[in-house]
């Protein structure tokens, strides 16, 4: 293990852009899918790597809806949102919001208060004894179109649990343009959620574009091809509208063709204020200190560069001041205790 290495797994961390379902492990995968033997998603840990392999974004979410269908009932929802925490606790993750899509759920049968009450008791269970922070974005399913989004707003809305700061749009994006979004974003907005959709992933410029002017905007989820804008790269850095960006998840679903062409660097050199994320790292054999190694690598970054882009995080955030100062003063700490 490299000094550098050393200091990012112990570095505290706040992750802003994983996914609920996508950061099932492995293992839990495996044991979800020997309980629903009907699955077509592997039961065996080898297996599943090869099960993990996309050839596109269209073949990853195919997979991503298989690993939905083995969530079936509230106890299957509460065990994977509690080993997720468990997960991050280990990376020394203080804080994550979560992304959440309860729509593929409850359309499966599990009861909207049922799932609510699991994804609650897994959060308040996991402050407890991991002492990590989970608060959720509930996301809407783009590719189910506009019933999965009124659907996913009164669940937000109607039924919102504790734990819910935010209001997301995923799916793939060619084919749903944002701007019919824009309804059901300014019902979440009117009711003090956060608005943070997926854009510009595997789009261009414009979807990011969308996303601001149409959905109102306060992060991006990706915004990889903003790059290829430079008067979009001005605006969120003016605005400082932060990107949500995750390295290796890009490659894998090849929206970028590799890391070495990943346009991280010309987003921060435009002043932009990027988060380093995970997405839905055990399909993509990551995690968020992977992640954090990436970008410095990319970025050329020491062990004060990574701390300072952990709390990029902790600023575009949205914990409450007293939660984001407190975790600020931790990465502080923890810099100035470590001895390379």
């Amino acid at each position: 293990m490299t000094d550098l290495t050393a200091f990012i797994a112990g570095l505290p961390k706040a992750e802003l852009h994983v996914h609920h379902v996508g950061s099932a492990s492995p293992r839990i995968v495996a044991e979800l899918a020997a309980r629903h033997p009907d699955s077509p998603v592997p039961k065996d840990l080898d297996a599943l790597a090869d099960f993990f392999t996309f050839r596109d974004f269209a073949h990853f979410i195919d997979v991503y809806i298989s690993v939905v269908g083995l969530i079936r009932d509230a106890e299957d929802v509460r065990l994977l949102t509690y080993e997720v925490a468990r997960d991050m606790a280990r990376q020394n993750v203080r804080y994550a919001e979560l992304t959440v899509t309860p729509h593929s759920s409850v359309t499966r049968g599990i009861p909207d208060v049922a799932f609510m009450e699991a994804i609650e008791d897994a959060r308040t269970g996991a402050e407890r004894d991991l002492g990590v922070v989970l608060r959720w974005c509930f996301d809407i399913p783009g590719e189910l179109g506009l019933p999965a989004a009124e659907e996913t707003t009164r669940l937000a809305c109607d039924l919102r649990p504790e734990g819910l700061v935010s209001f997301g749009l995923g799916g793939p994006e060619i084919g749903w343009p944002r701007p019919q979004f824009k309804p059901y974003f300014d019902r979440a907005i009117a009711e003090g959620l956060h608005s943070v959709p997926h854009a510009g992933e595997t789009t261009g410029p414009e979807t990011v574009w969308d996303a601001l002017r149409e959905l109102r905007a306060e992060r991006i989820g990706h915004g990889t091809s903003a790059a290829r804008d430079p008067e979009l790269l001005a605006y969120l850095a003016e605005h400082r509208v932060p990107l949500e960006v995750c390295p290796t998840s890009n490659v894998a679903t090849r929206a970028v063709p590799s890391l070495e062409e990943h346009p991280l660097r010309q987003m921060v050199d435009a002043g932009v204020l990027v988060t380093i994320n995970s997405d839905d790292p055990p399909m993509f054999s990551t995690d968020l200190n992977t992640e954090y190694a990436v970008a410095a690598r990319l970025l050329d970054l020491d062990a004060a560069g990574v701390a300072a882009l952990a709390k990029n995080a902790v600023t575009a955030s949205f914990m409450d001041a007293p939660g984001k100062a407190r975790l600020s003063a931790e990465i502080d700490a923890y810099l100035a205790a470590w001895p390379g």
